[in-house]
């Protein structure tokens, strides 16, 4: 997310943090880098130049010439800038109203509006604790209501069935009434796309809008798009009391140019953004956050959420345990590691939210790969309980079968055990509390130094 945007800003933003005088020609060069890095990240050109223009008023001002170090100060402004653009803070969900809460999801065709049904829905039950109903009033994609359906089963949320035989009002009027009367907390509508704004696709879901007076209506929008993402939001926002954006497939846009354009030309908030094909792949969107990331100084907070959420508590303690009682570190301790990682997003997810790894280079990068752990996972899956326990079973033969039962090579086989070994002698190291020596072995262990292999 953002990559090519952090790149150029950082080193733009480097240029300027070690100087101990800012003039008017330094700010002039580094405000046209700015500018461009920008304008490549496809952010809308009137948010460019209202950015620009309001860094260079405060670069200008008092603020810099009074601060001990000028160049600081200046990396300051354009994040506090940035957030400015994105808005102030994360701004909730308002369900406060008579339950059932109903939630209205528009958008163009293709851009995930289904899928965030199905995510908002899980979220809203799992963190909030709220009883979840969830309705698909999109009759023109048939394959739409089975895919919410199928959804919403995987998430754990209600469904209310629909068919493209009905009219779309009488579906969500249906569904309100269900709501009510079931006691749900939240009603969450699902509408039809199109693949560009027209007037009936217009009329209909005003049409819904005023049945159902919802109290949140979000516009779910692809972050890919870019400019364009921010123009179909405004059409919508001219049609309909939008109260949110929900910005999609963030996790494969490079430039960022959607998430810094939304906020200034609808002036609605980005409550959400789609990270991932994940059920949990949902996030709320904090602008401060974002604008860390963008300028490569990470996201902290939000690692440690996730770590928080996806760490499975049992298996921490079961583990602490082991350590405690001096019981040595197996492959099926080894394996829950790996999927822990995995329900954080992954490696390369992790290492995303660490400040300065933007500035890690590409191939070392390019060895950190979220394929190596699945394959991991795997051989360990193929291997017997008595071999997870004791893996100095795994001779010769026994290697060629979990090889072929992973679809891997016995060479991959080989190099996940010597990464076990690894790991099992820092775990050691961490057991004798020897902390110097745990660090020394971690060295060892990163990208270069054996524990993730080269492709």
């Amino acid at each position: 997310m953002f990559e090519n945007l952090t790149e150029r800003l950082s080193r733009t933003l480097k240029n300027v943090s070690g100087r101990g005088r800012l003039t008017d020609d330094n700010i002039k060069d580094t405000l046209r880098e700015v500018r461009m890095a920008l304008l490549e990240a496809d952010v809308a050109l009137p948010v460019v130049r209202e950015f620009v223009k309001r860094v260079k008023e405060r670069a200008v001002g008092t603020e810099v010439s009074k601060s001990l170090t000028p160049g600081q100060e200046f990396i300051k402004i354009v994040q506090s800038e940035l957030e400015a653009v994105m808005g102030e803070g994360n701004e909730a969900l308002d369900l406060s109203c008579q339950p059932p809460a109903v939630i209205l999801m528009a958008g163009l065709q293709g851009a995930g509006k289904t899928t965030s049904v199905g995510k908002l829905g899980k979220l809203l039950k799992e963190r909030d604790k709220k009883k979840v109903l969830v309705v698909s009033a999109d009759v023109y994609r048939p394959a739409a209501i089975k895919q919410l359906e199928t959804l919403a089963t995987d998430v754990g949320v209600d469904f209310f069935p629909s068919n493209v035989e009905q009219k779309p009002l009488a579906i969500v009027k249906a569904a309100l009434e269900h709501g009510k009367t079931k006691f749900y907390d939240v009603v969450i509508v699902d509408t039809a796309g199109r693949l560009h704004v027209d007037e009936e696709m217009m009329g209909e879901i005003k049409d819904i809008h005023q049945a159902l007076n919802p109290v949140e209506t979000l516009f779910v929008v692809d972050a890919m798009t870019g400019q364009d993402a921010a123009n179909t939001a405004k059409a919508f926002n001219d049609a309909l009391p939008l109260t949110g954006v929900i910005l999609t497939k963030v996790d494969g846009d490079a430039r960022g140019g959607a998430a810094l354009s939304v906020r200034h030309i609808t002036g609605k908030p980005i409550k959400f953004l789609g990270v991932g094909e994940k059920t949990d792949a949902l996030e709320p969107f904090h602008p401060d956050r974002v604008a860390s990331r963008i300028l490569g100084m990470g996201d902290v907070l939000s690692l440690i959420e996730d770590l928080e959420r996806n760490v499975d508590k049992k298996e921490a303690e079961k583990l602490a345990k082991k350590f405690k009682d001096k019981k040595g570190f197996d492959l099926e301790d080894f394996r829950s590691q790996l999927q822990q990682m995995k329900n954080m997003g992954g490696m390369m997810g992790m290492l995303d939210k660490l400040p300065g790894m933007s500035q890690l280079p590409g191939d070392m990068k390019d060895k950190v790969d979220d394929k190596i752990f699945m394959q991991m996972e795997a051989i360990i899956n193929s291997m017997t309980k008595g071999e997870r326990a004791r893996p100095e079973l795994i001779k010769g033969s026994r290697k060629k079968r979990i090889a072929a039962g992973s679809g891997t090579q016995v060479q991959d086989v080989n190099r996940l055990l010597k990464q076990f070994t690894q790991m099992q002698k820092m775990m050691k190291k961490m057991q004798k509390g020897g902390m110097k020596n745990m660090m020394r072995q971690m060295k060892g262990m990163m990208p270069g130094g054996g524990m993730f292999p080269g492709r």
